[in-house]
């Protein structure tokens, strides 16, 4: 395999100008797409049916390779493809959704110039099931639901596009224009998604069915869809009622049952019960119109829905408010003489003592008051009041006037549910001379509190008086309102709290503050701690790749991000794991502290290596790692190559043009070489390792330029196989890094532009011909390796036009199921017509007693198109690959047509194989027959070695003459 001739006149790559080219992308559907169409000149939509696979490619130029980023706008995708980006140049959705469709944007980007940005708008077509609901206005409702004069069936349905509604009566299509006791109308709130059929001043012939018919006109192939009603005299709304108290009190253990009661509804009404907040509880049973919930508990309590649905009028609802007695949360406040602004207990001054129960009922909860483990005595001086209007409802308070000495004691509130089992709920409030309002502060030495990150931490606030309320927790810093808990206050009996694990995201300033419950209802006292959160350096970089020339200095730089604290406590540098000693300190820098230095003053071979700086704040570490070397970066392949491929087929070999430019040359010492080392590729994509499918060459260069693009041709590669290519540069330092790619073989399109353009069909895409989809079967392309075994013997070729079992070709299949007369049509790319001749030249192989005829049809794309056939042949022509060449005179944009034709059996199978598509006129003097290949070990009437030698000596005596 050497570089080739043609391009490169020395051993040498070739050096052209600089190639850096900014990115440029196009985005192609292929997926299950039902349209892909230009919508307002510049917007192209791609058109899916909902759970259909979305697939879309971004095809991107640019050098050096641009990355691709797909994203997305306009409609809301799945959460994850908000969240997150799809870095590749395919995108795919599997199973997509309506929320999935809108605009999807792919950018592609290299550095060089502008990033591309394309854009493609998806729109996801679906018909959901209609829903129709029968309606009489409220004016006209005396009464029976319709034995009065006009009703309205509502047609309900979701789609996209906009579906097409039908109204039938019966079997019969309805239309206001045939029928004046109709009438059809699209209501403005809901255009296209609602259709309402009148029925006015029923008439007996109204009470029918009725069947409301939706359509989107089989968009992506979605069916229509249809739902039916059927209106009689005795049509009618649900009616409920319940066997219970909408209000339904209860004690905790009960076993509760409710039932809800059909009183009407034509047809019969579907019966549903759910509960709010939250769905019904565990254990609970609804069948029909019956709620069953055992041994109900506090958390059972809300609200309880019934609902009946039979799409006539609007559904019927009950609801049952279900209260389980509860009680919990008793609190009480002590509040001094208000009138006199006091916020101390002064004898002679008022005195009030309130107490509240958070109660399920609420309303029905109620007080007793004790002192000294006796009921309270209601006198001038004790008042004992309810749902005091300064405190929350349905509170109880003791309000003491003119406090006396003998008013001290122990004074205690019970709540209860009389006649219920739900226990009492009792708490105690002592009043003495010692009952004083609650100071609070922060315990010497902890105002600050510092940690390390992870570990638990405890903020304090010491409350003193009697009594001592709770403390109240919360964050001062405005930006992070919320405490560790998620909560915005956090209550603590003992003033202490807790976090566990702390991050550094809790450091701050926390405020502790007297709870005005549980104790003196006054001003609330406040006090403050900081939070202080160490935790170790972040640095960067944590990795860098360091590239300098032999004998250049190179600078190593450890820089600290975050920490805490903010400081470079100490920073050890070390060479391939071993210690070195510490560098000078510069006197400059001796109050820098978030950098740590190393300077190298001659990079060499021996001081190339591994570096790392272990940066330390008496905290933790953090690590920069440094790989410093001479070895050249890696070349950047280029991808863009026009048409890289040049194909030999006859002797089933190709050649590759090879181009890359390599990155940051000037980095280094210049590269002197590189290594080229050339694999095959299994069929898996694993490369072939043994030694006969292994090629390495050095290729010398020149002063490399950035920019530059250097080519080598590969020569000799067999046809269709692929190869990994290794390409890796070499300076004095030594070998660089090493790039890879594999290569494949392609064929160019088709194209009359092409110097190269005969289509050999050995790669998939078979050089941009596409399947007609009006004919009645395809073509097919295989090898010797594809066939079927148990394929039709005496008929089709063995092997390709070259012979080996590798080449490519392709034909019609023959057998069952087609019949005679069935159509294959193999359609070209479209040409535009920059000549006005050309000359079709293929290989074409008709053999088996059965054949029918081969085609050969111009399709003209002037105006519409207009197919007008150029070339036929039929008949068995033997078991040998014959060549014709067909003139074509096209006045405008044209395709070629290659048409198939089954004949009486299945012993016809058709093959054509490389074919050409060249400007100017066909050969005038051709061989007969056009040219002949004979295939081996067959019976096919062939030309003898006399036969063959009689028209050349008559061809050599004529010249000589």
């Amino acid at each position: 395999m050497d570089s080739s001739p043609e391009l490169c006149e020395s051993p040498l790559p070739l050096l052209c100008p600089p190639s850096t080219a900014p990115a440029q992308a196009q985005i192609v559907h292929a997926g299950q797409a039902c349209v892909v169409k230009e919508d307002n000149i510049s917007e192209r939509v791609y058109t899916i049916r909902e759970s259909d696979t979305l697939v879309l490619q971004c095809l991107v130029t640019g050098h050096p390779r641009p990355q691709v980023r797909w994203t997305k706008t306009a409609g809301s995708a799945s959460d994850k493809f908000q969240e997150t980006s799809v870095f590749n140049e395919t995108l795919r959705i599997e199973r997509i959704t309506r929320t999935q469709g809108g605009r999807y944007y792919c950018k592609a980007e290299n550095g060089v110039g502008v990033p591309a940005i394309k854009s493609i708008r998806v729109d996801v077509q679906y018909l959901d099931e209609p829903v129709l609901t029968v309606h009489q206005t409220v004016s006209d409702v005396r009464g029976n639901f319709y034995q009065e004069k006009t009703v309205f069936l509502r047609c309900t349905v979701s789609s996209n596009p906009p579906a097409r509604f039908i109204w039938k009566r019966g079997s019969d299509t309805l239309s206001h224009s045939q029928d004046n006791g109709v009438d059809i109308y699209e209501p403005l709130y809901t255009q296209g998604e609602t259709k309402v059929l009148k029925l006015k001043n029923l008439r007996p012939q109204d009470y029918a069915s009725y069947t409301c018919q939706v359509s989107v006109r089989n968009v992506c192939g979605i069916p229509d869809k249809a739902i039916t009603f059927q209106l009689t005299n005795t049509t009618a709304p649900p009616a409920l009622k319940l066997s219970v108290n909408e209000t339904l009190v209860v004690n905790p253990g009960d076993n509760v049952t409710v039932q809800c009661l059909l009183t009407g509804g034509d047809p019969l009404p579907q019966l549903h019960w759910s509960h709010g907040p939250g769905p019904l509880p565990l254990g609970a049973l609804a069948q029909g119109g019956t709620l069953s919930i055992p041994s109900v508990q506090a958390r059972d309590s809300g609200y309880y829905n019934c609902t009946a649905t039979n799409n006539v009028g609007n559904p019927a609802k009950k609801t049952v408010n279900l209260l389980v007695r509860s009680l919990k949360n008793a609190t009480f406040q002590i509040t001094p003489d208000v009138i006199k602004e006091s916020e101390n207990i002064q004898l002679g001054q008022d005195l009030k003592l309130s107490c509240h129960v958070d109660a399920v009922p609420q309303e029905k909860v109620t007080y007793q008051w004790f002192k000294n483990g006796k009921p309270a005595r209601m006198s001038k001086r004790l008042l004992v009041t309810r749902n005091d209007p300064e405190l929350p409802a349905i509170t109880s308070s003791l309000e003491l006037i003119d406090l006396h000495f003998s008013d001290y004691g122990t004074y205690l509130c019970m709540a209860s549910f009389p006649g219920s089992p739900v226990p009492d709920l009792s708490i105690e409030v002592n009043i003495s001379s010692e009952t004083v309002p609650p100071t609070i502060s922060v315990p010497k030495g902890r105002s600050v509190v510092t940690v390390r990150e992870g570990s638990p931490a405890e903020l304090q606030c010491e409350v003193r008086g009697k009594p001592r309320p709770p403390v109240l927790w919360s964050r001062v810093d405005k930006e992070v309102a919320l405490l560790p808990s998620g909560l915005a206050l956090e209550e603590t009996p003992d003033g202490k709290l807790r976090l566990e694990r702390v991050s550094r995201d809790m450091s701050g300033t926390y405020r502790c503050q007297t709870a005005r419950y549980n104790g003196f209802n006054v001003r609330s006292r406040e006090a403050q701690v900081q939070l202080t959160v160490h935790f170790p350096p972040e640095v960067e970089p944590s990795s860098q790749d360091v590239r300098q020339a032999l004998g250049r200095p190179v600078l190593l730089r450890c820089t600290l991000l975050r920490g805490s604290p903010q400081r470079i406590a100490s920073a050890v540098w070390r060479f391939k794991g071993q210690l070195l000693p510490p560098p000078p300190v510069v006197p400059a820098a001796t109050e820098t502290t978030d950098h740590a230095e190393l300077r190298l003053d001659a990079l060499t071979r021996d001081s190339s290596g591994s570096y790392e700086c272990s940066v330390s704040n008496d905290v933790g570490s953090a690590t920069c790692l440094f790989q410093v070397s001479a070895k050249a970066y890696s070349p950047e392949f280029y991808f863009d190559t026009p048409n890289p491929t040049r194909s030999h087929k006859l002797s089933k070999n190709y050649s590759y043009v090879l181009q890359w430019t390599q990155k940051e040359p000037d980095a280094v010492d210049p590269v002197l070489n590189y290594r080229l080392s050339i694999r095959q590729v299994g069929q898996w994509g694993a490369a072939i390792l043994n030694q006969h499918n292994a090629m390495v060459k050095a290729i010398p260069v020149r002063h490399v330029e950035k920019g530059q693009l250097l080519e080598y041709i590969l020569t000799d590669l067999r046809v269709p196989h692929s190869y990994e290519i290794r390409l890796t540069p070499y300076t004095t330092f030594g070998a660089g890094d090493m790039a890879s790619r594999i290569i494949h073989y392609t064929e160019p399109i088709n194209s009359p532009n092409l110097s190269d353009n005969t289509c050999h069909f050995e790669d998939e895409k078979i050089c941009g011909y596409t399947q007609d989809l009006t004919d009645n079967f395809d073509w097919t392309r295989q090898n010797a390796l594809t066939q079927n075994p148990k394929r039709s013997p005496n008929t089709g070729p063995p092997t390709d036009i070259s012979g080996t079992p590798e080449g490519y070709y392709m034909f019609i299949e023959t057998s069952r199921p087609r019949e005679l007369g069935d159509r294959a049509r193999l359609v070209s790319p479209l040409y535009n017509a920059s000549a006005k001749f050309y000359c079709v030249s293929f290989f074409y192989h008709m053999y088996g007693k059965h054949i029918g005829s081969l085609n050969l049809l111009v399709r003209s794309r002037n105006k519409g198109a207009l197919d007008t056939h150029a070339w036929s042949l039929s008949g068995n022509k033997g078991n040998v690959w014959q060549q014709a060449h067909v003139p074509i005179n096209p006045s405008g944009p044209f395709q070629i047509i290659f048409e198939g034709v089954r004949g009486s059996g299945y012993l016809g199978d058709i093959a054509i194989d490389d074919v050409t598509l060249k400007k100017g006129e066909c050969p005038r003097r051709q061989m007969d027959p056009n040219k002949v290949v004979v295939m081996p070990g067959n019976g096919a009437p062939g030309l003898s070695s006399l036969q063959l030698w009689r028209p050349l000596a008559i061809f050599l005596l004529a010249l000589q003459r």
